[in-house]
Order: C-alpha cells, then sequence, then structure tokens
C-alpha cells in the first residue's frame, strides 16, 4: 500500500489554485459534460491514476453514464458502444496522452478537426492536458481513491 506523501496544495498554494482556475473553467466549454468525463477517466487510466478514475467514473456516472460504457472504455476500439464522434475524441485524447508513442497523428487531427472544428478540438486537447496534469499531481504524492 503506498503512503500518501505531502499535500501539495499547502506546499506551493498558488501554483495549485492556478491549476484549480484551469480545471475549474472546464465546464464553461463546448463540450458535453459526459464526454469531458470520458476524457478524463480514459486519460486517467493510460496514467494509472487510480484516484483521478475513481473521482471522475463516479462523476460520469452522477450524469448518467453506464456502467458498462465505463467498463469498456479501456478498449473502447474493440466495442460498438460509443459514438463516431467519442471514437474520434477517445483516439485523440490517446495520441495527445501517450506522446512517448508519437503523439497526435495528422490523420487523427485531421479527422477530429473536421468533425469537432478548431474550438472544440482546441477543448478536447485542453482538458486531456489538464487531468493530464492532474494525474500526475495525483501518482506523485500517492493520492488514495476515497481520501
Amino acid at each position: 500500500m503506498l503512503k500518501t506523501r505531502m499535500d501539495i496544495g499547502l506546499a506551493e498554494p498558488k501554483l495549485y489554485r492556478a491549476m484549480g482556475t484551469a480545471d475549474n473553467y472546464l465546464p464553461t466549454l463546448d463540450l458535453e459534460p459526459m464526454l469531458q468525463e470520458l476524457i478524463r477517466t480514459r486519460v486517467s487510466q493510460i496514467n494509472g491514476c487510480g484516484y483521478c478514475i475513481n473521482s471522475h467514473t463516479q462523476a460520469a456516472l452522477e450524469l448518467g453514464e453506464t456502467p458498462q460504457r465505463l467498463f469498456a472504455l479501456a478498449a473502447w476500439w474493440e466495442t460498438p458502444f460509443f459514438t463516431q464522434t467519442e471514437r474520434t475524441v477517445l483516439k485523440l485524447v490517446e495520441e495527445v496522452a501517450q506522446i512517448d508513442k508519437g503523439g497526435l497523428s495528422d490523420e487523427t487531427y485531421e479527422r477530429a478537426l473536421v468533425l469537432l472544428g478548431e474550438q472544440r478540438l482546441a477543448q478536447v486537447i485542453f482538458v486531456t492536458v489538464t487531468i493530464g496534469s492532474w494525474n500526475r499531481i495525483a501518482v506523485a504524492m500517492h493520492m488514495v481513491a476515497g481520501e
């Protein structure tokens, strides 16, 4: 069992509040709340952040997401449960989150741009990088789900 580390928000409150400001802005985006929770959950799965997986699957369930889709999210491409828009977004999110595997391909970028337009595409990227930053904080600090 991992031992929880320092409270990073107390150690560096101004930077932590800046992260919170970005996170608090996300609900004002044109992206549907359910799609945002799918993004947050999938990126958290990729980054191995149990704290954030727990938090965002609960939030998705509260918004009406089905357990079936949440269970299948880790292998979304192998299921019929996601719309074309969701599939495009999830592909983009995975490529952005996994920059060590080559990052966002031209093909995925172009497909997402046509489907989402520039503003919504930018919003998907910002949701992705914001949750990725929170994942890194939570994993580094050994934050435990349910605390």
